[in-house]
């Protein structure tokens, strides 16, 4: 008895240390891109935010500032705003999520968190399916807790195969991946949508990572994405009938 009661004081913080997240960190520091890289024409700091888009010139494709660092499971904030020009085409952003570069392009591939009207709260596979994989199970919920034109809390949970997303406290979707080729880790980006006059701002960036998955496909693993066909359709295709809806 004594035995057994020494080994469990002794595996005690071992076991407590193997489950424990990593502190918080802001990934912005409020003042420079310290930490993201993205193309410098589109990308800046404003008025304490990450900005990325204009309002007196079209956005001719997709941007995307991104962090230096990978990530597989964490939990994620930020503070969002998306404003534009009406009429002169698409206002839409997104958060990527453990998502990559595309070579040789502006594109990165993976999860997106989308944000614009008709796009909050659901998740669309950029430049790999390119298609909406989950939409709200309550998208009118969704679409009133959104401030239109003004600041929209995201938080972004990934763990394991499994993502979640709020908006304002609000439920959006709860995705289980079961696709085992597709990766569990990389970079966080924010998107600013070809087609129209846009701005996109980003603040207070917070991530709680959490403890990776044992044995998860990786983009190192399931192999980097290729250049999407020149012939493509760049706008997002309208969610289908069937898109998962979270339980």
């Amino acid at each position: 008895m004594k035995i057994t009661s020494l080994r469990a004081v002794l595996v005690a913080p071992f076991a407590l240390a193997s489950f424990a997240t990593l502190p918080a960190a802001d990934l912005f520091d409020g003042k420079t891109l310290a930490g993201w890289e993205g193309d410098l024409k589109w990308w800046r700091v404003q008025d304490g935010a990450l900005t990325g888009g204009s309002m007196t010139e079209k956005v001719p494709r997709n941007f995307f500032l991104a962090t230096t660092k990978s990530y597989q499971n964490f939990e994620l904030t930020l503070k969002l705003k998306l404003t534009g020009v009406p009429g002169t085409g698409m206002i839409n952003s997104g958060v990527q999520v453990r998502s990559v570069r595309v070579p040789q392009h502006t594109e990165m591939a993976g999860y997106q968190v989308d944000a614009g009207d008709g796009w909050w709260g659901k998740l669309y596979d950029e430049s790999r399916r390119r298609k909406v994989i989950a939409v709200p199970a309550d998208e009118a919920a969704v679409n009133a807790a959104v401030k239109k034109d003004d600041w929209n809390e995201y938080r972004i949970r990934a763990e394991g195969p499994r993502l979640r997303a709020w908006i304002n406290g609000v439920p959006t979707f709860d995705y289980t991946e079961t696709d085992p080729t597709v990766a569990l880790d990389g970079h966080i980006a924010v998107q600013i949508h070809s087609g129209g006059m846009a701005v996109v701002q980003a603040k207070e960036v917070r991530i709680d990572e959490l403890p990776p998955t044992p044995g998860a496909p990786t983009w190192a693993k399931v192999g980097m994405p290729k250049a999407p066909d020149p012939a493509a359709k760049k706008k997002k295709a309208a969610p289908p009938a069937d898109a998962k809806k979270a339980p």
